[in-house]
C-alpha cells in the first residue's frame, strides 16, 4: 500500500502555459536543436517531489528509469521540488515557492489532493509518482491518442546566459508556453528530516520556468540566467504548450546542449 503524504498548502493564483522554439546558429555560440511532428504522439510528465519526503525517493527512482526506458521516444520529464516540506527539518535546495504554486493549480484543474510524490500526465491525470504501472499505461496511451502541435525549439549559449528561441502556430489566447531550464541529474546528501542519513538521486529537476502568452506571441527570445557550474551534456531545455483554462498540454519540444 502506497502512503500518500499530505500536506495542506496556501491557495494561489497560477498561470498554466505551453510551448514551443527556434533558434539561429552564432560561430561564437553552443546551439542545439530539434523539432516536434504534427502527428506524433507524445507524454509530458510533471512530477511533484521533495528531498524532505520519505515516500519521494521511490518516485524520483523511476524518473531515472522511465529517462532510460523512453529515451528515444517523445517523452519529457519534469521534476517540480515543492517547498512546503522545508519547515519540517530539511530545505531541499531544488524547490521553489513556484513549484508548490505549480501544483496547487493542478490541485484545483484535476481536483485532487496536493500531496507528495504526485505525478501529472499532459495536464490531464494524476497518479501517485511512484506508481510504475499506471504511470507507464499512461505513457502509452498518451503516445498513441495525443495529436502534437507543431514546436520549433532551440538553445544558445553564450558567456552568462541561454537565449531559447520558440516557433509554434498555437494561437489559442487560452494557451500559454512554457520553457523549463532543466538539469538532467544530481543527488544530496540529506542531513535532516525523512530521509536524514540518505543519498538521493534526482533526475529531470526543472530550475527555472518562463511563460509566454501565445495570443501576443507565437515567435521569439526568452533567457536563462546560465547556472552556477553549468556543463552542457548535463542540461536540456524542454518547452510545452498548456492551456490555462484547462491544463491539457497541447505540443512539446526539447533541445539539448551539445
Amino acid at each position: 500500500m502506497i502512503l500518500k503524504n499530505l500536506i495542506t498548502v496556501s491557495a494561489f493564483t497560477a498561470v498554466l502555459f505551453a510551448a514551443s522554439a527556434f533558434i539561429h546558429q552564432n560561430k561564437d555560440q553552443k546551439t542545439a536543436q530539434h523539432s516536434t511532428s504534427e502527428n506524433n504522439g507524445f507524454a509530458v510528465l510533471e512530477l511533484f517531489t521533495s528531498e524532505g519526503c520519505s515516500s519521494c525517493p521511490p518516485a524520483d527512482e523511476l524518473m531515472g528509469k522511465i529517462e532510460k526506458e523512453y529515451k528515444n521516444e517523445p517523452v519529457y520529464l519534469l521534476s517540480y521540488h515543492v517547498d512546503y516540506w522545508n519547515r519540517l527539518g530539511w530545505k531541499d535546495r531544488f524547490s521553489t515557492a513556484e513549484n508548490s504554486q505549480r501544483q496547487q493549480q493542478y490541485s484545483h484543474l484535476l481536483n485532487s489532493q496536493v500531496y507528495t510524490p504526485q505525478l501529472v500526465v499532459n495536464g490531464k491525470t494524476e497518479f501517485v509518482g511512484s506508481d510504475e504501472n499506471n504511470i507507464k499505461n499512461a505513457i502509452r496511451k498518451a503516445l498513441i491518442t495525443s495529436k502534437k502541435t507543431p514546436v520549433e525549439l532551440s538553445a544558445v549559449i553564450s558567456q552568462h546566459k541561454i537565449d531559447v528561441q520558440y516557433k509554434t502556430p498555437s494561437a489559442d489566447p487560452q494557451n500559454m508556453l512554457l520553457i523549463n531550464l532543466v538539469e538532467k541529474h544530481s543527488s544530496t546528501e540529506v542531513g535532516k528530516g525523512e530521509n536524514e542519513g540518505r543519498h538521493l538521486h534526482h533526475w529531470q529537476i526543472v530550475h527555472k520556468q518562463n511563460l509566454i502568452s501565445l495570443n501576443k506571441q507565437q515567435e521569439g527570445i526568452t533567457t536563462f540566467k546560465l547556472p552556477e557550474g553549468f556543463s552542457p551534456e548535463n542540461w536540456e531545455v524542454i518547452a510545452f504548450i498548456q492551456n490555462r483554462r484547462t491544463g491539457e498540454i497541447s505540443g512539446s519540444a526539447k533541445t539539448a546542449f551539445k
